[in-house]
């Protein structure tokens, strides 16, 4: 049994895998119950304690990692009287595997920090499924010393560990890798859109694009729902997607950087949310983009 008592909040499609991987690893662990978890039956099974509030859950525990949706929710669970902020001690750790907007990363680490609390952002890359396996990419910002006490932690759940920089880099790096991997997911939607609507077939367009330059792991995400109509090839949402390209060009436009692209594609999401549930899964936005005109 490893020595550090791990919490948890949010244990949705990825915080399940990383709570798994922590529990099969040997590490003590609390899980906050909330009504987004999904099924926690194994998990409670192989071992892991349930708690009713994020204080409860800091009162059992060493490290508390958030994998919640973003910064809104991670603000939220931080306040109130049985907020987080309530239960934490000096000497703790969080770790916030959201994906969340620096700046409020920047706000919430430093006011642990007056409290004592060590907090890095672990940003993840990858899938639901590579979470299951312990396979996900971790994009860390924080400090080295922070990052190697907790390294053996993120191991149980992540094949590579980046140390992007300090606090707020991870999550800086991961809405950069959003903007390239899910905005080249919606460019190729409205490619593959334009296709039908020219009367090229899905498996042309698939098997033309795979020979030649437009090969690439946002095709091969597409591929499943073009040639099956299978959309879990992508278990991200379109309004997941929608909110990581907002953050995204909130960012753009604070450092002063260029933001046509990415205020066309947020524009182009956006849309389809209005039209469609905005928990579709974000390959769907092609046969959205088939029926529509300029």
């Amino acid at each position: 049994m490893q020595s550090l008592r791990i919490g948890m909040i949010g244990l949705g499609l990825m915080g399940l895998g990383i709570a798994t991987n922590i529990v099969k690893k040997g590490y003590a662990l609390t899980a906050m119950v909330h009504p987004g978890n999904q099924a926690l039956d194994a998990l409670m099974a192989s071992g892991a304690r349930t708690a009713n509030t994020a204080q409860a859950v800091a009162q059992a525990s060493d490290v508390v990692i958030l994998c919640v949706n973003g910064s809104a929710q991670v603000e939220a669970i931080l306040a109130g009287d049985s907020g987080l902020l309530a239960g934490l001690r000096e000497g703790m750790t969080v770790i916030d595997c959201s994906t969340s907007m620096p700046e409020s990363t920047v706000q919430v680490a430093e006011q642990l920090a007056q409290r004592g609390v060590r907090f890095m952002d672990a940003a993840m890359t990858r899938t639901p499924n590579e979470a299951m396996q312990g396979r996900l990419n971790l994009l860390v910002g924080g400090d080295a010393t922070d990052l190697e006490f907790c390294r053996p932690l993120l191991s149980t759940f992540a094949e590579n560990i980046v140390h992007a920089g300090a606090v707020g880099a991870g999550h800086r790096m991961k809405l950069l890798h959003n903007f390239v991997s899910l905005g080249s997911v919606t460019l190729l939607a409205e490619a593959a859109a334009c296709a039908r609507r020219s009367g090229i077939d899905d498996a042309v367009f698939v098997e033309v694009l795979e020979k030649g330059g437009g090969w690439g792991a946002a095709l091969e995400r597409l591929k499943p729902y073009l040639l099956r109509g299978d959309s879990t090839g992508l278990r991200f949402s379109m309004g997941n997607t929608l909110k990581d390209l907002g953050y995204y060009g909130d960012m753009a436009r604070e450092t002063g950087a260029h933001d046509t692209v990415a205020k066309a594609l947020h524009a182009t999401v956006a849309q389809a949310c209005q039209e469609q549930d905005p928990q579709t899964l974000l390959p769907e936005i092609v046969q959205y983009l088939s029926t529509q005109s300029a």
